[in-house]
């Protein structure tokens, strides 16, 4: 391990409408509070794919949100009673942002925030498998997968739904149902181990492919329903008509409406939502005072104003902390293995390797997994 660092390094770009590798990009520069990793490994997420296709992140600026690797140069303002060289972390990168378009997870060299990134063991290492199964993290193929995820399910559950962080309280914290839609997505199955062990309701009902059921339910799903059936919102209503708190882990036109749907007739209903759809993106038939959509953005916890496509989000200091006393709170259960990583498929060419993978995502090949590329 080498804290030599070079003036240049291989990085994904967005050259056009693609992803490409390009060789001598600057290494960035350290904001306050931030740390440069040599990354090691990285994992692809939708939003890298959307920042291409929708034209968010400028030309030229580095992919990718998910890092993992060791710290080489500690940035103004880290606590090296906390972090010392060497240190292996896994962090979120907001890659091809407007804001800071030089830094990208997917690059020899990234910068990550110290207060948000996860603690790993410093014997951690590659475990050179083609794929991983479910389990607690024992390799950074496995880690890697967290910092988008993890973040994403812990921040719904504790800052925008409010629950407490307290691990298997003995009586649930809410008294009603809460639905997941799209529970085999990367965030749904942490949302499920999370939802789960902080007991946070009466009953987790997810909606996924039916091929996913073992596996949801071994994380902590009470029942599921297959996205597949024409009439998956009939049935769900039919049993449920009560579910007060909803989150769309897929996203899109088509499950927003489902999900509003499904929400409670009589009951005030949350639905939370990971884009920047809103009510007016549901047909008016639809629409009923009861339920509200609320937005929950990674992006927000650098606690700056983030530029994104035609939305500015504002600068939001209060999600900033939530999320360093939600990392701070999970880290631990992490290493202590009541946390698990979700299934990954691995590729082993690196940077080169990253267009495919985020090809493979556009074509839904991280069904039920997340993907990951191992850098030389």
């Amino acid at each position: 391990m080498s804290a030599s660092i070079p003036k240049t390094m291989k990085a994904v770009v967005i050259e056009d409408d693609k992803a490409v590798v390009k060789e001598g990009v600057p290494i960035p520069e350290l904001e306050d509070g931030f740390v440069l990793i040599k990354t090691i490994a990285v994992a692809g997420n939708p939003t890298d794919c959307g920042h291409i296709d929708y034209k968010i992140g400028p030309q030229g600026s580095i992919l990718g949100c998910d890092a993992a690797g060791y710290i080489v140069k500690l940035g103004p303002g880290v606590d090296s009673k906390r972090f010392t060289i060497g240190d292996y972390i896994s962090g979120f990168i907001h890659g091809s942002s407007v804001r800071f378009p030089s830094n990208g997870a997917f690059a020899e060299y990234s910068a990550v925030s110290a207060e948000t990134a996860y603690r790993l063991p410093n014997n951690i290492g590659l475990c050179g498998k083609d794929n991983l199964i479910e389990g607690p993290v024992r390799s950074l193929e496995g880690a890697v997968t967290f910092p988008v995820s993890l973040t994403t399910a812990g921040m719904i559950l504790t800052y925008n739904l409010g629950l407490d962080m307290e691990w298997k309280p003995s009586v649930p914290q809410r008294g009603h149902p809460v639905l997941i839609w799209g529970g085999a997505t990367a965030v749904g199955q942490l949302l499920i181990q999370l939802t789960k062990k902080l007991n946070a309701f009466t009953k987790i009902i997810v909606v996924a492919s039916q091929k996913h059921e073992k596996q949801l339910k071994e994380y902590g799903a009470d029942e599921l329903f297959d996205y597949h059936d024409a009439d998956v919102v009939e049935q769900i209503k039919r049993k449920y008509n009560n579910i007060p708190y909803l989150v769309d882990c897929v996203a899109n036109l088509n499950t927003l409406e489902q999900v509003y749907r499904s929400a409670a007739d009589e009951l005030d209903a949350t639905i939370i939502e990971l884009t920047n759809l809103n009510v007016e993106n549901v047909k008016e038939e639809y629409r009923r005072q009861n339920v509200t959509i609320s937005k929950t953005s990674l992006y927000a916890i650098g606690g700056h104003e983030v530029p994104f496509g035609k939305f500015t989000f504002p600068a939001d200091l209060e999600c900033k902390k939530a999320a360093i006393r939600l990392v701070n709170f999970l880290n631990p259960k992490i290493k202590e293995g009541e946390i698990h990583h979700i299934p990954v498929k691995v590729y082993k060419k690196g940077l080169y390797d990253v267009p495919q993978l985020l090809g493979d995502i556009r074509n839904n090949k991280n069904s039920g997994k997340k993907l990951v590329a191992v850098l030389n």
